[in-house]
């Protein structure tokens, strides 16, 4: 396993910029309001030639009982007892806080190797806060600045050392043919958790992982980033994407919220399945549908979760209506899966993933050229393209030139005159002919190039 590696520290010292910083990658969300991070994000990075995993958690105030950052904290303990190495960062501007000293006792007790990082440490301002560290017994802070880059070799070299003392392998120089690896066979199924805000995402995600990996709760809003989480569902590696709730645009006003609704929406643009959680009390409302439009237009592949079934009284009664509302409603996935599930008890987990994986399979389908343009003889022997200022227009020929979604072509001798009602009748036609239920299906019609001209 590789070596691990926790960022601690109060909130708004520099942790997701750190965390960011060593990673290479904005993965964390980044902001002056403090208190932004709340779930623990990890991420395998390289740091020189070697793997590592990065752990970034909360910042913490005071704690009372049964409130948010309790969870908060018990995600935050959590990294800690699973880290090689602690990076315990304070703000060297502002000084120690009592907070700074629970934090450092919180990492003495751990028994875990620790290293001091006095962050901001990029002007004469920080000088009496980097020298007020040395109490924290830590030894012996390193003056860094995470968002310019300061001090940065001299961290490397701390954690290579770490590395060293602990005798943990921190994984071998990335081969040649590692990138290749990674877009095949051995790449994990990326799956995005997205709804309304507490329709039970969290829950579900640590349903699926089968431990508390989320903070979760009754209040509204809880998860800001979208943390990834890798598990192995009957041999297939997947890593899953816990997503904010998407409000409508018009309700969200706060800069924190708007930071969280991009990372969810990245997080659908990076995912091949997306599971779009409906709470069963309050279902398909126009978020819902207006959140279902978008994977559709971005070409992903969905499945609808109705979570909280348990607490249905007329099960039957409601499950009609549902399937009857999602057909009329959303026709542009037409067919795609409905499982009704309780993320709180495990019901229904294993018929939510066996249709992610049978939707994966359709959204990666192909079709025989010949196949296509035999369907595509007989759609218009069916029923003819209108004749445009007595012009008829000719469809000549059909063929599929990507999956993830299903893309197909048509050489048409008008293209801009041909009606949109006759290409929704081809899109249904060859979503029935060629069994292409629950995915999006892109049509586009081109005009043939005169070989002659």
């Amino acid at each position: 396993m590789a070596f691990t590696i926790a960022i601690i520290g109060r909130p708004n010292v520099g942790k997701s910029t750190l965390f960011n910083r060593l990673c290479g990658r904005r993965l964390a969300l980044v902001d002056d309001a403090p208190g932004l991070t709340r779930d623990r994000r990890d991420a395998e990075c390289q740091i020189g030639r070697l793997d590592y995993r990065l752990i970034d958690t909360a910042g913490l105030d005071d704690v009372e009982p049964g409130s948010i950052e309790e969870r908060m904290r018990e995600q935050t303990e959590g990294a800690i007892r699973s880290a090689d190495l602690i990076l315990f960062i304070i703000d060297a501007r502002s000084g120690i806080m009592p907070l700074d000293e629970e934090f450092a006792r919180l990492a003495r007790a751990s028994g875990k190797d620790a290293l001091l990082l006095a962050n901001k440490c990029e002007g004469r301002a920080a000088d009496a806060g980097y020298y007020e560290a040395f109490g924290l017994g830590l030894g012996e802070p390193l003056a860094l600045s995470a968002e310019h880059g300061i001090g940065f070799g001299e961290l490397l070299e701390a954690i290579e050392e770490a590395r060293t003392r602990s005798g943990v392998d921190a994984g071998t120089e990335p081969s040649p043919d590692s990138e290749k690896d990674e877009i095949g066979k051995n790449r994990p199924l990326r799956i995005a958790i997205i709804g309304r805000p507490n329709a039970g995402k969290s829950t579900l995600v640590n349903a699926l992982l089968g431990e508390n990996r989320m903070i979760t709760g009754p209040e509204a809003g809880l998860t800001r980033d979208s943390i990834a989480s890798d598990f192995v569902w009957n041999d297939l590696p997947i890593k899953l994407y816990d997503t904010a709730g998407l409000r409508r645009r018009a309700r969200v006003s706060k800069r924190a919220e708007k930071l969280s609704v991009a990372d969810a929406l990245r997080a659908i643009r990076f995912a091949e399945i997306v599971i779009l959680v409906i709470d069963a009390l309050q279902p398909l409302e126009k978020q819902d549908l207006h959140i279902a439009a978008l994977v559709a237009d971005e070409g992903r592949a969905l499945v609808l979760a109705v979570n909280k079934w348990d607490l249905i009284p007329d099960k039957a009664e409601q499950s009609r209506a549902l399937n009857t509302e999602i057909d009329r409603l959303l026709p542009q996935v037409k067919g795609v899966p409905i499982i009704t599930i309780s993320a709180k008890t495990g019901r229904g987990l294993n018929k939510l993933m066996d249709s992610a994986f049978e939707v994966y399979e359709i959204w990666n389908k192909r079709v025989a050229t010949s196949a296509l343009n035999k369907f595509l003889a007989n759609a218009v022997e069916r029923h003819t393209p209108p004749a445009v200022s007595g012009r008829r227009i000719k469809l000549r020929y059909m063929t599929q030139p990507n999956a993830r979604p299903p893309t197909f072509i048509i050489f048409c001798s008008q293209p801009d005159n041909l009606p949109k009602a006759y290409t929704r009748y081809l899109v249904n036609g060859l979503r029935d002919e060629f069994s292409l239920p629950a995915v999006p299906i892109r049509l586009h019609v081109r005009k043939r190039k005169n070989p002659y001209t």
